[in-house]
């Protein structure tokens, strides 16, 4: 028997598929501009941002600072006679907040009128998803765009396999109760230094192991270089430049093989990126085109194929839930016959929230001067700031490049107390197309942790007060 067009059991506007950051923004924006819609997911509203990601790892750091807050009470005046830890009550608080943020997700939906389709969505035509549930027969949605936001999910090294036992992803890592006497961490990106921070910080000894010449190898070097000095005082091993041949089962869990010697642990982090989840989505039989792994997008999101438009982890870099929510915007006011401004992609903000946390926005130093800029710097220490030492956290500084003919803010690098908040600042600056001289003749309260914006910006023109 032949088979015939799949009958359509709902009509919308707009379909979309994955509801994480990206998609249920896209889903909300699509809602307010009066179009119908519907979305396919086939675990938790809110994506792996927020319930694997994102939010349960910031509720594992919140948890850590605490837990060296209490360990430096007598700094404060505070006694305690002792206190105890546990680790599996740490993961259990961040779950109540990833399902207290999902909910939220799902209340949006009723709100803004959204229809949620549990289940996986796969594409039959530009216009037609099929979502298959847990049970019952598939249903098709037939929608006149359609949008995907499916993200993505955890690499491995060749040959070594993600069981989310003893080599796990950060997946795993927010799941699980029980923390390893020792740990490898492979990658020293947001993610690897985000949870050797917390694992750390809740006694497990801790290596770090990355294959470039340092940490957080996409930040500024002298931030990576101040992150290093901090975690190897708090006895984080940190070994970078070494390529991880192999990992075996062995002594206590694992045996890590690398370019220089073994390392026996109970557990390994497998932090080494991650990629775009595009298979399984019928995208080759609707001829969406992909590039180097991700799906090739337009300025205003829309694929290779009119009216399906792909945004977040699964249209490129950077992988950040942020940048997912504002591409998410951009496609459904293309979507509603808008004329939305393309994001520029050099303006995005960069934050690792381990402790000191790291923020950044444009250009190193280094990729200025190497791209011909002829760059001014300025620096400013939080030791100098009144307001870090009356919070007794003074580690790292902010970092300010310039163009030094005209001003611009060419980038900004912070590392150190609520980094992660401050660079926001130079994010509208950068925007406004603000220079050194406009910052400088913004009043900034005192005292504040943001005066050392300020002070490193004074720093570049050579007029720093306070240092």
């Amino acid at each position: 028997m032949g088979g015939g067009a799949p009958t359509v059991n709902h009509k919308m506007d707009v379909a979309v598929i994955g509801t994480g950051p990206g998609g249920y923004v896209a889903a909300i924006r699509c809602a307010q501009l009066g179009l119908t819609v519907g979305v396919v997911e086939d675990d938790r509203p809110g994506g792996v941002c927020l319930n694997w990601g994102c939010i349960p790892t910031k509720a594992l750091l919140r948890n850590a600072e605490v837990v060296t807050l209490l360990g430096r009470a007598a700094e404060f005046g505070i006694r305690l006679s002792g206190f105890e830890v546990s680790y599996a009550e740490a993961v259990q608080r961040s779950r109540r907040v990833a399902d207290r943020m999902a909910k939220g997700v799902e209340f949006l939906f009723r709100k803004n009128k959204i229809t949620l389709f549990p289940g996986r969505g796969t594409l039959k035509s530009k216009n037609l998803v099929e979502v298959k549930g847990a049970s019952g027969a598939p249903e098709t949605l037939e929608a006149r765009a359609v949008i995907l936001a499916t993200g993505s999910e955890p690499k491995s090294l060749p040959g070594v396999a993600i069981d989310e036992k003893t080599v796990i992803s950060s997946t795993g890592a927010v799941r699980n109760e029980r923390a390893p006497k020792s740990l490898a961490v492979i990658g020293a990106g947001a993610v690897g230094v985000e949870f050797a921070d917390v694992y750390a910080t809740y006694g497990v000894q801790v290596t770090l192991l990355e294959a470039l010449p340092r940490i957080v190898p996409l930040e500024d070097e002298e931030v990576a270089k101040e992150l290093t000095r901090t975690f190897t005082r708090r006895g984080i091993t940190v070994r970078t430049g070494v390529k991880v041949a192999s990992v075996a089962p062995g002594g206590p869990g694992l045996v890590v093989e690398t370019d220089g010697g073994k390392l026996e642990v109970e557990q390994v982090l497998m932090a080494v990126g991650r990629a775009a989840k595009v298979t399984g989505l019928g995208l080759e039989s609707v001829g969406v085109q992909l590039e180097r792994g991700f799906v090739k997008v337009s300025p205003l999101m829309e694929t290779s194929v009119k009216g399906l438009y792909a945004i977040g982890d699964m249209a490129g870099a950077p992988l950040l839930a942020h940048k997912a929510m504002a591409e998410g915007v951009v496609a459904a006011e293309a979507i509603a016959g808008r004329a939305p401004r393309p994001l520029d992609y050099g303006n995005i903000p960069s934050c690792t929230y381990c402790r000191p946390q790291i923020a950044s926005i444009g250009s190193t130093e280094a990729r200025a001067r190497e791209g011909g800029r002829d760059v001014t710097v300025g620096k400013f220490p939080f030791t100098a700031s009144g307001k870090a030492v009356a919070l007794g956290d003074t580690e790292g500084f902010i970092k300010v490049v310039a163009d030094k003919a005209t001003g611009e803010l060419v980038g900004v690098h912070i590392v150190g107390p609520e980094a992660t908040e401050i660079i926001h600042e130079f994010a509208v600056g950068r925007t406004l197309e603000a220079t050194l001289e406009e910052i400088i003749h913004t009043i900034h309260a005192h005292p504040t942790l943001s005066e050392a914006a300020l002070e490193a910006t004074l720093a570049a023109l050579g007029q720093a007060i306070h240092i």
